[in-house]
């Protein structure tokens, strides 16, 4: 047989040596990024706030981070009507990980004046990427430059508030206004448009309440989408209401029987009688509190109830609104709180009924008061109903007045079957006797809503204020 002769095989060691060597330069590349930390490249993050596309007087923080070789410069300028301001320009000799810096319009801003605007901020870390030039954020963001405050028109106010109670007054604020109301100490009431021809009007419930000081007065309040405030101090006369001050003498049997079983912490409830009251009527009650707030912050933009409020039928008022009570055990003051609401007894299992119409916004168990319900009735009122023994009402039921919602009872820190009724306004307990009294809702609250139902400045009257502008 022939043999045949196919010559000597096809020659690859050249490409194999070009993969050989790709691979080389892969793995140089590689092995010199992970033993040289200054070849990463990741890029330094940008996080402004508020992230808002206004300027103004209030400053916005800008947030640098840097995760892998630190910064090496910022700069942040502002440019308007042609013109680039420097705000910002650092070089940094040492890496930086974070860097924190406000831009606002300041007096040194000259030449700056309101309208569009851009503003650029660039963040260059120190890695050797990208052939040595290192990693960039950039981040232009159009803004409008805005530093003049709203406007405020006083339409209606109320010359006389009684210490713990509540003031009306009506407002126009400009339309560009976001938030808006009165604040006084640390309590701030917001202000609810209302339904009027005039959309611009806006009604505000304030109260001047129990715990701020006398000589301490309201101040309307508007604030803008660049946040420029515009502030008006209300005069108004405070009428000096006299609240009692009271003790109440604590048993071993009340606070193993009524004040352990609220405490929810086994090991608390070991403690002595002393630590286990002042843990109830200190702790739980500031948490029941901030409860009865966070319900009364989310009350109805508008009015769920009309005319005057009414009263248990048939019930005594056994103890009153911001009492100041001092607790004693076995001859020792050991704790303090105020009482904020009326006690209104009849019989016991009495049927407990709506005050005014409104929509159920809390049922069930809230500590200190015990079996609770909360009336929203809108425009930041609400009403509780403490110490049930059942409720017949759900979250969320709308209700009429003298609605039977349940019945008095003596859960909680109840010492004998009655109600505890409250209200609060923005959640923040009010003389609630000023709700019974049909004069003062016609003579403070009516005039308000009449006007503003009417789309018109409420009529000439004691309560009406001459107008004010700012």
């Amino acid at each position: 047989m022939a043999a045949f002769d196919l010559g000597p095989p096809p020659r690859k060691s050249g490409a194999i040596k070009k993969i050989v060597f790709i691979l080389l330069v892969l793995a140089v590349i590689a092995g010199g990024y992970f033993a040289f930390p200054k070849f990463e490249w990741k890029a330094p993050e940008i996080k402004l706030t508020p992230d808002t596309d206004v300027l103004a007087l209030k400053p916005i923080e800008i947030e640098v981070t840097e995760q892998g070789t630190g910064l090496e410069s910022l700069t942040v300028t502002l440019t308007t009507g042609g013109t680039e301001h420097a705000l910002v320009n650092d070089k940094y000799d040492q890496p930086v990980m974070q860097k924190k810096v406000t831009v606002a319009v300041t007096a040194k801003l000259t030449g700056v004046k309101e309208g569009p605007a851009v503003l650029r901020i660039s963040a260059r870390d120190r890695s050797l990427w990208r052939f040595f030039r290192g990693n960039q954020t950039v981040i232009e963001k159009n803004l409008t430059i805005d530093i003049t405050p709203p406007t405020l028109e006083l339409l209606a106010d109320d010359p006389y508030v009684n210490f713990g109670g509540v003031g009306i007054i009506a407002y126009k604020p400009s339309p560009d206004t976001v938030k808006s109301g009165v604040q006084i100490g640390k309590y701030f009431f917001p202000g609810y448009k209302g339904q009027t021809k005039d959309a611009g009007t806006y009604l505000v419930f304030f109260a001047h309440p129990y715990d701020v000081p006398e000589e301490e007065k309201a101040i309307l309040i508007a604030t803008d989408k660049a946040g420029n405030t515009r502030q008006m101090a209300l005069a108004y006369t405070l009428k000096n209401v006299k609240y009692k001050k009271s003790t109440i003498a604590i048993s071993d049997e009340f606070i193993q029987s009524k004040v352990a079983p609220l405490l929810t912490d086994v090991a608390a409830r070991q403690k002595g009688p002393k630590e286990i009251f002042i843990a109830v009527n200190r702790a739980l009650r500031i948490e029941n509190d901030d409860k009865i707030r966070t319900v009364g912050q989310k009350s109805a933009d508008k009015l769920l109830w009309s005319g005057v409020f009414s009263q248990l039928t048939n019930s005594k008022v056994e103890a009153n609104f911001a009492d100041a009570r001092t607790y004693i055990y076995q001859g020792e003051d050991i704790d303090n709180a105020y009482h904020l609401g009326f006690d209104l007894s009849v019989t016991k299992r009495y049927p407990v009924e709506a005050s005014n119409s409104g929509v159920v916004a809390f049922t069930g168990d809230l500590g200190i008061y015990g079996n609770t319900v909360i009336i929203d009735h809108g425009l930041g009122l609400t009403t509780l109903y403490g110490h049930l023994s059942s409720i017949d009402v759900k979250e969320g039921e709308p209700v009429k007045q003298k609605q039977i919602i349940g019945k008095s009872g003596e859960t909680g820190l109840a010492a004998g079957d009655h109600l505890h009724f409250g209200v609060y306004l923005n959640g923040v307990a009010v003389l609630p006797i000023e709700w019974w009294d049909e004069k003062w809702i016609r003579d403070n609250v009516t005039p308000k809503l009449e006007g503003s139902t009417a789309g018109e400045e409420p009529s000439p009257s004691p309560r009406t204020a001459r107008k004010r502008r700012l």
